[in-house]
């Protein structure tokens, strides 16, 4: 049984515990509140000009003059899994759940016979597949010092892919990112951003439009940024996700806390309550034998 000191040490180290993951998650929630505002206000732009490339794509359809980006290699054989996640820890099942994700993907496709690279973009996603996939890994993308995600970041990403997929080193590129929904839901999302797949516009706004020059010259060009909006956002997203996750994570760890030292003071009372006890009989029984 510990003792009434050991129980008094652990309950002042508990409650110092709650009063550091009390403090993440108040910051937490405070860039939440920006990170979720900056993903939900890229929403509307990403799904406007997917919608626009949709439509000129579903225009050129099978031409040979088709962009690379769009038509791909004609083949399917080695996959690029650009698996992206946070820099630090501390937020629930964030990072755990993309990798998860990826390494469903990763081995389904080779049981397939395909032959997977991958490509990480946090630390936190790195170390949670290097087990696994780590003879895979053919590069990394640190973001430790990067405050704030910004759009040059993405290009940055972006690029990096496009010079590996205009050397041949890939055929088939898919992103692993966290939607966010709100505080308690995150959704792991996979998506093709090489060759490029849109989803089929229902409105039929692309025969409203003739365009200057061709449609083939148009997608060429916004075909690479395509790529680097698609990365950011899921950049956008996975920051927002981050937050909440991390936020519901505190908070949590903060009630655990708070439960915990609660059972303590209950045990350091009766234990106190034990040893009183104990020297009362003492000095009764002395009292006795004298």
């Amino acid at each position: 049984m510990p003792s009434l000191k050991d129980l008094k040490n652990r309950i002042e180290s508990v409650k110092n515990t709650r009063k550091i993951t009390k403090a993440m998650q108040m910051v937490a929630a405070a860039k939440l509140r920006r990170a979720q505002e900056a993903a939900e206000q890229s929403r509307p732009y990403t799904e406007r000009f997917n919608a626009v490339l949709s439509g000129l794509a579903a225009s050129v359809g099978g031409s040979e003059s088709a962009p690379k980006l769009l038509a791909g290699t004609g083949s399917d054989q080695t996959h690029l899994l650009v698996v992206m996640t946070a820099e630090r820890g501390l937020c629930g099942g964030f990072n755990a759940n993309i990798a998860k994700l990826a390494r469903a993907k990763a081995a389904e496709l080779k049981a397939e016979g395909k032959t997977v690279k991958v490509l990480t973009v946090g630390k936190k996603g790195r170390d949670a597949i290097k087990r696994e996939l780590g003879d895979d890994f053919v590069g990394h993308v640190d973001l430790t010092e990067v405050k704030r995600v910004g759009y040059d970041d993405a290009q940055g990403i972006a690029r990096d892919i496009l010079v590996r997929f205009d050397a041949g080193e890939f055929d088939v590129a898919t992103i692993f990112y966290a939607k966010f929904v709100n505080v308690v839901s995150q959704i792991p999302t996979e998506q093709q951003i090489i060759p490029a797949a849109f989803e089929a516009e229902e409105d039929g706004a692309s025969t409203l439009y003739d365009y200057e020059p061709s449609e083939e010259a148009i997608l060429a060009d916004l075909l690479p940024r395509g790529v680097a909006t698609q990365i950011f956002a899921a950049l956008l997203e996975n920051g927002a996700s981050e937050q909440g996750a991390r936020m519901s994570a505190m908070d949590n760890a903060t009630r655990n806390a708070g439960d915990m030292i609660d059972k303590l003071t209950i045990e350091f009372n009766r234990s106190r309550q034990a040893v009183i006890t104990n020297e009362l009989i003492e000095i009764i029984s002395g009292a006795e034998a004298l």
